[in-house]
């Protein structure tokens, strides 16, 4: 149930801060007051659309928040996100910035439009006149369908095995299709594989190549070099590490006759360990480097080979391998076509099977809610000044889909006497509203209800096309619906708010030169003298106050027996 709403900054609202109750939330307002804006706040809460078209001008931000009653799945799906309860509670908020990107934030921790989308399942759903236009769709009517039906997961199972099998057959047309082609380049890969294997590639071996090579070309410079070096360092009378030893020596000497030049002649011995170090490896390089013209010329040829390839297959030994792997896959794909051919149309007709036999329990379900729905909708539509109204839900055989081998079709006939035909071949715009009140109300009772937890079901202008008796008729409906939900309407009818539990008045006044939307919660006075404007028009009378107490005497009356 929602407890609170609060609107900043969101189109003419600058702040708005509404408490909601149990029961029957009604809201009333002159045409363009601005009462559909707090419904559009509540569905930007429960993950709806979000535009920076909504922001109120001036501003750069606008933000929704909502304090709800949080049920036990809720508070499921909260944990599953990694974020905290609040015992029993749930605080949801929506920021829209200027960019039109907006912020969520679930229990004061940021969260996702997903997240909210998920909760909302649980906290209640908005019924307006786009939904009534979905009542023509044929997809919304299957779902309502298997909403009333309960039969989420086995149409879930279905939808797996309906892919599989699709997955399936578009691999079977893929290695048909291409059958022919791969065996006009068959030749073509064999060649490429055979080359590669007779090279005898072996990785990194170009880079190693390169750095030998340049070693060939350069060893004379090398030898003289690294000889200089050697002699310098090591072996000349005057080197580096004579000289070192020599001062080595001195500095024993001097330790042995005062002590605190110990500490000197052993910071020297490092430095004579690694000029020794250096010295042995010089020596050792100049003993392995030979200038060897033929191994220089093996070299040469060997690069020009892979060089070859490399115009053919890759940069470098790495990326040849790579397309040498790839050409083994392929002509083994082509080997084992058949039998992989073989494999996957077994596949598919096993897949095949399990689906008709899923596809036919499914039907079978459908069936059977068809002909409690048709009958729970009826019943409904007998108070609502259509008693004589037939509607009929036809479940016919349909090419194979993800939702499974049904197209659902609603029928209704308003009149006696009529065949039923679709909705959107009979119904009038009232008639259609009556209908999708009838229909939400047998899909709420579906669901199941929480005594702890009310279900929070909006109405936006749900008495469009309709009046007197009908209107009555839709305002005991609403009535009864919120016995076990708590349910928001926003409505223009005076038969409809005489029968409110609360009452809330939309207007719109002119502050510091710009208009605002303000939203009040009436008393019974107030409440009696709105639904007077609402009989009256203009000017408020006292015979249509009197009117409007003798409507609410009425309305809580029967209600009550």
């Amino acid at each position: 149930m929602l407890h609170e709403l609060v609107v900043e900054n969101y189109a003419v609202v600058d702040r708005l801060r509404v408490r909601f109750h149990a029961g029957l939330n009604l809201l009333t307002g002159e045409t363009g007051s601005g009462k559909s804006i707090v419904v559009d706040a509540l569905g930007l809460l429960l993950g709806g659309r979000a535009s920076a078209d909504m922001i109120r001008s001036g501003k750069d931000r606008a933000r929704v928040s909502g304090r709800f009653d949080a049920p036990e799945r809720a508070n499921q799906a909260l944990i599953q996100a990694g974020l905290e309860t609040e015992d029993g509670e749930l605080l949801l908020e929506r920021e829209i910035l200027s960019n039109g990107k907006s912020r969520v934030f679930v229990n004061n921790r940021p969260a996702t439009v997903a997240l909210l989308k998920e909760l909302s399942g649980h906290l209640g759903d908005i019924h307006g006149q786009h939904d009534q236009q979905l009542l023509f769709d044929a997809a919304a009517q299957l779902s309502m369908l298997d909403s009333f039906a309960g039969v989420r997961d086995e149409r879930r199972a279905l939808r797996e095995v309906y892919l599989a099998w699709r997955a399936a057959g578009d691999a079977i047309d893929e290695l048909e299709g291409s059958d022919q082609e791969k065996l006009r380049l068959l030749d073509l890969w064999q060649f490429q594989r055979n080359e590669i294997e007779l090279a005898e590639l072996q990785p990194g071996e170009d880079t190693e190549l390169e750095d030998e090579r340049r070693v060939q070309m350069n060893a004379g410079k090398l030898l003289e070099t690294a000889g200089s070096a050697w002699e310098t360092l090591y072996e000349a009378p005057e080197s580096v590490w004579a000289g070192i030893r020599g001062v080595s020596k001195k500095l024993d000497e001097l330790a042995r006759i005062d002590g605190t030049m110990e500490s000197v002649r052993l910071a020297l011995e490092p430095a004579l360990i690694a000029v020794q170090d250096v010295a042995y490896s010089l020596r050792d390089y100049v003993g392995r480097i030979e200038a060897n013209p033929a191994r220089l010329e093996e070299i040469e040829s060997r690069l020009a080979g892979l060089e070859k390839l490399k115009r053919k297959y890759g940069a470098s030994v790495a990326e040849i391998l790579t397309f040498f792997e790839d050409v083994k896959r392929r002509i083994a794909e082509i080997e084992t076509a058949g039998e992989r051919l073989e494999d996957l149309r077994q596949e598919q007709s096993a897949l095949a099977k399990k689906y008709e036999a899923a596809a036919r329990s499914l039907t079978e379900h459908r069936n059977a809610a068809a002909a409690r729905l048709s009958k729970r909708v009826e019943e409904e539509l007998r108070p609502l000044a259509m008693e004589r109204a037939h509607f009929r839900i036809s479940v016919e055989a349909a090419a194979w889909s993800d939702s499974g081998a049904d197209k659902v079709r609603f029928l209704v006939s308003p009149n006696a006497g009529e065949e039923p035909k679709p909705l959107e071949r009979v119904a009038s715009g009232g008639e259609l509203s009556r209908v999708a009140l009838a229909l939400k109300a047998c899909l709420v009772g579906s669901k199941g209800s929480s005594a702890a937890h009310l279900r929070t079901l909006v109405f936006d202008e749900i008495d469009t096309g309709i009046g007197g008796r009908a209107a009555e008729g839709v305002a005991r409906r609403l009535k009864k619906l919120s016995a076990e939900n708590q349910v928001i309407c926003v409505t223009h009818l005076a038969q409809i708010a005489c029968f409110a539990d609360h009452h809330y008045r939309v207007g719109k006044t002119e502050k510091a030169g710009r208009t605002v939307a303000e939203l009040e919660e009436l008393d019974l006075v107030k409440s009696t003298e709105e639904i007077g404007r609402m009989l009256s028009g203009e000017t408020l009378t006292p015979e249509a106050v009197s009117n409007a107490a003798e409507l609410m005497r009425a309305a809580h009356t029967t209600v009550s027996v």
